[in-house]
């Protein structure tokens, strides 16, 4: 696996770059749409190939383990061969969502205890265990296991799971080191930046992290209420390594993807744009657009023609109002597959913006028309 840095943009720290990988180039900045048990929620792996033309999509470890399971996992020969994708695929460590079983886990220098959500069965996570569940799943980018802390938390607890969070990457890469074979020579991992909201923190963290000197970075724990998102990815994006992808986790709306960019994030991943569809909420080039309103129970224009794709094109906004409004499955679909290609033509475009040094200018433009409510 390669990255190469093909452009800086002069009025901002927005870069644009490849990721070469064995199943596929990765051109970022790059958002990831989330297929947490090996499938994109109501959307098709011919459609994120074909109309959406999603580079990497993801998977979720603590899902996959659970079910299908990593047995079921192993026969297929990896996710790639049981889901029918080619291109590559990243998986978070699990960490997240064993940290939101809050009254069902246990937190130990060994890793986490936590009861499954399926069936209350009792499992272990060490950063161990979730390199040999990622090795199964075959992903092209793993991450290693951490804690993301719960907001709020007091300085002690944030620098006590910190410190813990830099041990488990040891030891994660370390078994990763010692495991790699030529059959899984494909894959590469990420340690993740945390520190809650603590300036110090996320400094000692990143700067741990950087000399790390893995393939590329996470930063994890910002999706929390309190408006830092922009200061902490800014002072953390200044000391991970320029030459190296830079993964924001769990982020976010167009608006914080084109500011996070801009602070020079590469790659990010959200459900907000296939469950805000499923919703009714629709990102547009016009707007943002709650389709379930009664304007446009009779708006039979096409929903977003400026994408130039078949879903947003072919379908119209009163055809959509009545699919979402009686809860037909297509809807949902439609929904899902518009606001996933609008994500990954808001990447596009910022790429394009950025090699022509114009990204800043353009990202205060579009953000204008993009976040208004229509």
């Amino acid at each position: 696996m390669q990255f190469s840095l093909e452009h800086e943009d002069k009025s901002s720290k927005a870069r644009a770059g490849l990721i070469i990988t064995s199943k596929g180039i990765i051109r970022t900045p790059i958002f990831m749409p989330v297929g947490t048990v090996g499938s994109v929620k109501s959307i098709s792996q011919h459609i994120l190939e074909e109309q959406i033309n999603a580079d990497i999509i993801l998977g979720n470890t603590y899902h996959l383990y659970l079910r299908p399971g990593t047995n079921v996992l192993d026969a297929a020969g990896g996710l790639h061969n049981f889901m029918a994708w080619k291109r590559p695929i990243l998986t978070d460590s699990g960490g997240y969502q064993v940290y939101s079983l809050a009254n069902n886990r246990k937190i130990t220098e060994e890793g986490v205890t936590f009861r499954s959500h399926l069936d209350g069965s009792k499992h272990l996570f060490t950063p161990e265990s979730v390199v040999d569940i990622q090795r199964s799943i075959g992903s092209d980018i793993m991450m290693v296991l951490d804690e993301c802390t719960p907001y709020p938390c007091s300085y002690a607890y944030a620098k006590e799971s910190m410190e813990r969070t830099h041990r488990w990457m040891t030891r994660g890469c370390n078994y990763f080191n010692a495991t790699l074979t030529d059959g899984n020579s494909h894959q590469t991992i990420f340690p993740i930046v945390q520190g809650s909201i603590y300036k110090d923190l996320r400094i000692q963290s990143a700067e741990t992290i950087a000399e790390a000197n893995r393939f590329g970075n996470a930063i994890g724990g910002v999706c929390h209420p309190t408006g830092q998102l922009y200061e902490i990815t800014e002072l953390v994006c200044d000391i991970l390594p320029k030459e190296k992808p830079r993964y924001l986790m769990g982020v976010g709306t167009p608006l914080d993807l084109l500011e996070c960019i801009g602070l020079g994030v590469d790659m990010f991943d959200c459900v907000m744009p296939t469950r805000n569809g499923r919703n009714g909420t629709l990102f547009t080039t016009q707007g943002i657009i709650n389709i379930k309103n009664k304007k446009w129970k009779t708006d039979f224009s096409p929903i977003d023609t400026a994408l130039g794709t078949q879903f947003s094109s072919y379908y119209s906004k009163a055809y959509l109002n009545h699919l979402i409004n009686s809860r037909e499955l297509l809807g949902a679909q439609i929904a899902s597959v518009h606001n996933l290609t609008f994500y990954l033509w808001l990447m596009r475009q910022a790429r394009e913006q950025i090699m022509k040094n114009t990204f800043s200018s353009w990202k205060d433009r579009i953000l204008k028309v993009i976040m208004e409510k229509i």
